[in-house]
């Protein structure tokens, strides 16, 4: 098979209701296959999946092992060149996959490649999680062509050029089977959130190219397995990017990136103490908690990423600071922070 495109469920019989259709409509032939991943689900999507289309492979785990561990563990049995992992809450447009994979084919130095995201409820505009393509500033926050912080812009064509990004959204992720498992697969410790950061963090740092697809159009729900203000998302964002900015930082920085994101972070825990939001700023403890508690654990794939660049300096890496730019500098558009 040369693509297997997986889909990790969780609960989620009604998005597969409403949108496993159009996948298969959009994407089966006879080089590609759809396959349902279900990550130990406790509502009825395996019976439904079995009356309605029996025709979909099923790979049924025994407990939810979250989006990081649910997906390598079905990738592991998969066997396709290319492999597509697909949130249940997408909605495919024609083409959408044969312009990936038609791309991936001419151009054998690229790893990875997302389409561009835009929102399902809102077609006009990108969609939070992925919009154009992804990066990072030197402190770690993600930003996309389309979306910088809470700030989502219109879809009018400004960011339809083909070009490399830093990470490509786990929302709708094509990427080299082989490539994936060569620098390690998703990190299970991260359970969910910034897991495909993480990923093409050590893809980048290996030499490996990521790349936007606009031509190739997929509309995205997001938020279907936890909600942007619940508390559990907070803290497993936070978490999690200081695990990964631990990773993946080059020595010679990591000391002054954590100060700022002590500092920053002390910032946002105030900012939500004032809002009211109380069980979200003590996500922002619990995480700072958790990852003093659990970095010995991650001493050792800190010393093998390090030891395996090739790349010092990421070209698709922002240097500067998201928030100084947004905030600060009333900069709310990647066209207007950057130039080039």
């Amino acid at each position: 098979m040369k693509t297997s495109v997986v889909i990790l469920n969780w609960n989620g019989r009604k998005l597969l209701e409403q949108f496993l259709p159009a996948v298969l409509q959009h994407t089966v032939d006879h080089e590609t296959e759809v396959v349902i991943a279900d990550n130990g689900s406790s509502d009825d999507s395996l019976n439904f999946l079995r009356t309605h289309f029996p025709q979909v492979p099923l790979i049924v785990l025994d407990k939810n092992y979250g989006f990081a561990e649910g997906y390598n563990r079905a990738l592991q049995q998969v066997d396709a060149e290319y492999v597509v992992l697909l949130n249940s809450d997408v909605e495919t447009t024609g083409n959408w996959l044969s312009i990936v994979i038609n791309y991936l084919d001419e151009h054998p130095g690229v790893s990875a490649v997302q389409p561009k995201i835009l929102a399902q409820k809102n077609k006009k505009y990108f969609e939070y999680a992925g919009a154009c393509g992804g990066f990072i500033d030197r402190f770690g926050y993600p930003f996309c062509r389309g979306r910088i912080l809470e700030n989502v812009e219109q879809d009018q064509g400004q960011y339809d050029a083909i070009i490399p990004v830093f990470w490509a959204t786990g929302a709708c992720l094509c990427i080299r089977r082989k490539d994936y498992f060569e620098v390690g697969g998703l990190d299970a410790r991260f359970f969910a959130h910034m897991e495909e950061i993480d990923l093409c963090w050590r893809l980048n740092a290996r030499g490996k190219k990521i790349e936007c697809l606009p031509q190739s159009v997929v509309y995205h729900v997001g938020a279907a397995s936890l909600a942007k203000e619940n508390p559990r998302k907070t803290y497993l964002n936070f978490r999690n990017n200081l695990f990964m900015l631990y990773k993946n930082t080059p020595a010679r920085s990591l000391f002054f990136v954590f100060i700022v994101r002590l500092i920053l972070d002390a910032l946002a825990y105030f900012h939500l103490l004032v809002r009211g939001k109380f069980s979200n700023a003590k996500s922002v403890i619990e995480a700072h908690k958790d990852f003093f508690k659990m970095r010995p654990g991650f001493r050792h794939d800190r010393r093998e990423n390090l030891k395996n660049r090739v790349v010092d300096d990421i070209p698709t890496k922002f240097n500067g600071s998201i928030l100084w730019n947004c905030y600060i500098k009333g900069k709310k558009t990647y066209g207007r922070i950057i130039q080039n």
